[in-house]
């Protein structure tokens, strides 16, 4: 089953560069982190702060490719979870009106759903899985206080002495 989901934020650890996708479920107090490439992160928290690149990205121009070709992004699915890599999956509607569904990145496929404005979607299985769930119950600003010192603990535990995750690749 998909639970549909909402891309947080994008996170950067200053002291090695690597960055993070903070996915968050839409119902419940849990996150999904994927590690991605600069790149990737650098496109999606641009569309998330609303700001463009001088020049088009690869996100932007796989847009406008499928929009050029009369289809259209529907959705976006994070569909497995294999050997600490994340996969993904791209829906699309094409000219006819026919679902058609393209294997990518999850770097690549949260860039090309936050400039469509269509929904993220992660199988439950992989929340069950590899999802953070804060327990605390807090006021609201209490939560998002351990939601930040969760994250920067995160990072300062995946430093380079225990190896460093690899993005999405």
């Amino acid at each position: 089953m998909l639970i549909p989901v909402v891309v947080e934020s994008v996170r950067m650890n200053l002291s090695n560069g690597q960055r993070v996708v903070i996915l968050k479920d839409d119902k419940l107090d849990r996150f999904l982190l994927i590690w991605v490439g600069i790149p990737e992160s650098n496109a999606i928290a641009l569309e998330l702060q609303n700001e463009k690149a001088p020049r088009p990205l690869t996100a932007d121009l796989l847009k406008t490719v499928i929009d050029k070709l009369g289809a259209r992004v529907v959705d976006v699915s994070v569909t497995e979870l294999n050997n600490d890599t994340f996969y993904a999956r791209i829906g699309l509607l094409n000219s006819d009106d026919e679902r058609v569904e393209i294997d990518a990145r999850p770097s690549d496929a949260i860039a090309l759903a936050v400039r469509s404005e269509v929904p993220v979607f992660v199988e439950h299985e992989i929340l069950d899985q590899a999802a953070i769930t804060l327990r605390n119950e807090e006021e609201d600003e209490d939560k998002l206080e351990v939601y930040r010192d969760f994250v920067n603990q995160l990072f300062e535990s995946h430093g380079t002495e225990e190896g460093e995750r690899r993005p999405d690749a």
